[in-house]
């Protein structure tokens, strides 16, 4: 039994969008949709600036799903499709038995972490990409990150991990104090997304 989870040092992220580009191919993601999204904490527009040159600001804020301990999309969900995976501690999706009410989008405090397939899934190419273990995307379904499980189901790290240029992303069992994102939550200093909701998020930002 573990509880995994994230650890993203905002003071190293280049806003690059490597792992939202690395989730999508390794996810086999359908046109339009992101489960992981860099977002721009400066102007209006993306990878702009606030403030005035020469006094401007930019930092990045890489979002996807939490993976919160107390997940109140679980709670919410009729039929059992949103769930909490006990050995990993993800929040997982099961898409047969979704029935695309997407009372867990309504429930779930952060904004955008999760897509609703409206038609049948459409793909830029002919060919099907993304690892094979990845199920395949429905119709009527809700999606987002699944933290990888079928790679960490083979011992190996979430896409969005290995691909980072700047090492900014640590992943790793939360309940293991020797772990490397255990180490740097406690000796780093830390925020999370809307701790005020009571989720507890399993994504720390280190500032």
């Amino acid at each position: 039994m573990s509880r995994y989870g994230f650890a993203i040092d905002k003071k190293l992220c280049i806003g690059c969008h490597t792992c939202a580009v690395a989730c999508k191919g390794e996810n086999g993601l359908p046109n339009n949709v992101w489960w992981n999204r860099t977002l721009t904490n400066g102007g209006d527009e993306m990878d702009t600036p606030a403030g005035e040159y020469p006094n401007t600001t930019i930092s990045y804020v890489p979002v996807a799903c939490q993976h919160c301990e107390n997940p109140a999309c679980v709670k919410v969900c009729p039929v059992g499709a949103t769930y909490k995976d006990e050995g990993t501690g993800a929040v997982r999706q099961d898409y047969d038995k979704c029935i695309g009410c997407r009372m867990c989008m309504a429930a779930c405090p952060y904004t955008g972490v999760r897509s609703f397939n409206w038609e049948e899934p459409a793909y830029y190419y002919d060919v099907t990409l993304g690892d094979p273990d990845v199920p395949k995307h429905q119709k009527h379904t809700v999606e987002k990150c699944t933290m990888c499980w079928h790679r960490i189901a083979r011992g190996e790290q979430p896409a969005c991990i290995g691909v980072c240029p700047v090492r900014a992303r640590f992943w790793g069992d939360l309940d293991d104090p020797d772990s490397e994102v255990s180490q740097l939550i406690r000796e780093r200093s830390c925020e999370q997304l809307l701790p005020e909701e009571g989720t507890k998020p399993s994504v720390y930002y280190l500032v």
